[in-house]
């Protein structure tokens, strides 16, 4: 079962949906994990095989390429240790 791809591709959709109820950017990077997973074990060949063949491997390769997401995620989408919020005006004036 954990080697279909349409398990993966599943998994995808439901944390893509979930990331749309909680807008943590957490689950996004497990939602594209497991859709770059879904399109290696979708597309075959070799590295396919290799995947599928080890339920340990498969998963150190989702939750590497989950970590990478996230990480890439945080860079592009998320606050920068710079950043600070500041107001000019209170929206209870006027």
């Amino acid at each position: 079962m954990w080697g279909a791809w349409w398990v993966w591709g599943a998994a995808a959709v439901l944390l893509a949906v979930g990331e749309v109820l909680l807008p943590t950017f957490l689950l996004l990077g497990f939602a594209i994990g497991a859709a770059v997973i879904a399109v290696l074990l979708l597309v075959g060949g070799p590295l396919a095989v290799w995947l599928g063949g080890s339920v340990p491997v498969l998963l150190l390769v989702f939750a590497v390429v989950s970590l990478f997401a996230w990480l890439a995620l945080r860079r592009w989408l998320g606050v920068y240790r710079t950043q600070v919020k500041t107001f000019d005006r209170d929206i209870n004036e006027d």
